[in-house]
């Protein structure tokens, strides 16, 4: 008598889902190592964000306040915004992904660009939903193209602005063209996860057209600029019924207390923000143009990293490349699975880390071992 050998089986569709595999943190051989793979800060987080995270480790026998009301204040002093618009998450991330469990279900679909961060279609998929790509142009969302592509199942437009991984961006005359050319039924959603480094004068991260409609949300991160990656910390600004859906669904305490005091920390320290900025804009064009001077071409980006372009040639290919730099103790960002094979993205990272992937890109280039 044979036993039945039956296991429980997630819902369809579930297990087709291509799981989200992060940059890569080490290199070959025993050489210093600079990971430039997932787009952190340079400089780290405030030291004000560290004394606080240290002082809230005294209490990790008590459960965080759930409604991160600290926070809240703290973002809404910063960016003169309405507390109660604001939800917070660990990481945008969460956000994201909560966001599609409110508004995505079985036989919606909801559109992203063709290169944008792998998060959207892993949620859009997680919920039952069509991932709809739009393509891009010259590696830069396409209002047109977006819009060609809605139908009466979208329900969501997500944007990354500045995107993840080509560093381009949208001016806000053209997101604002994008919001009006979408059906009110439908949610857009800007992810501004790299708004704090954009220095450009047609840039607006989100905030006007949310107050302004009821179908558009921005989410921000403070893993980047702000230098707290490893806490996972992230909010969006929102109408009030989209807060008050997702605040319905997420977890009563998911947002851990020592991340919560960081956070406030961060943002009030203004002059270590200004610094990671005034950072990225010295090193972004240095780099940009150094690599292009080699002979490589470099995507202009608005964000803290830049996307190298490599021949398909096996000599100076993207594969070889990749090996050569880890070689060396230089970590990037392969993106075979964002649909850019022949490129890797690099991190602005300190002046030691710019200065030796330049010279290591040098050699590389010019067939040294």
């Amino acid at each position: 008598m044979s036993l039945e050998c039956a296991v429980p089986e997630p819902r369809p569709g579930i297990l087709d889902i291509a799981p989200y595999v992060p940059g890569k943190s080490e290199a070959t051989g025993n050489v210093l190592l600079f990971k430039l793979s997932s787009n952190e800060s340079a400089l780290g987080p405030s030291p004000r964000a560290v004394a606080a995270f240290r002082e809230a480790s005294e209490a990790l026998h008590l459960y965080p306040d759930g409604s991160c009301l600290k926070l809240r204040q703290a973002i809404a002093d910063r960016h003169g915004l309405n507390r109660d618009h604001i939800v917070c998450g660990a990481g945008s991330d969460e956000l994201l992904e909560l966001l599609a469990h409110a508004y995505l279900g079985p036989g919606d679909e909801a559109i992203h660009t063709a290169h944008g961060f792998l998060v959207y279609p892993i949620a859009i998929r997680a919920n039952g939903a069509t991932p709809v790509a739009a393509p891009e142009y010259a590696y830069t969302a396409s209002v047109d193209n977006i819009l060609a592509l809605v139908t009466p199942r979208t329900k969501i437009v997500f944007l990354a602005n500045p995107n993840n991984p080509t560093g381009t961006y949208l001016p806000f005359d053209e997101v604002k063209r994008l919001h009006a050319g979408i059906p009110r039924r439908c949610l857009l959603v800007l992810d501004a996860a790299y708004a704090e480094y954009v220095r450009r004068n047609d840039y607006a991260a989100g905030i006007e057209l949310v107050a302004s409609a009821g179908n558009v949300v921005m989410t921000r991160t403070f893993s980047k600029a702000y230098g707290l990656a490893s806490l996972r910390l992230g909010w969006a600004y929102c109408p009030a019924h989209v807060a008050d859906a997702l605040n319905r669904i997420r977890g009563p305490f998911n947002v851990n207390g020592p991340a919560i005091a960081a956070g406030i920390a961060a943002i009030r320290d203004q002059a270590h923000l200004d610094a990671a900025i005034a950072h990225n804009e010295h090193w972004l064009p240095w780099l940009s143009q150094q690599i292009s001077g080699l002979g490589l071409e470099v995507t202009p980006s608005a964000g803290n990293f830049v996307l190298i372009h490599f021949p398909a040639d096996k000599v100076l290919s993207t594969e070889a490349a990749d090996a050569f730099l880890s070689r060396r103790g230089l970590v990037l960002r392969r993106l075979d699975a964002y649909g850019l094979p022949c490129a890797l993205r690099a991190t602005i990272g300190s002046e030691e880390a710019n200065l030796a992937l330049v010279g290591a890109l040098q050699d590389f280039m010019s067939g040294a071992n």
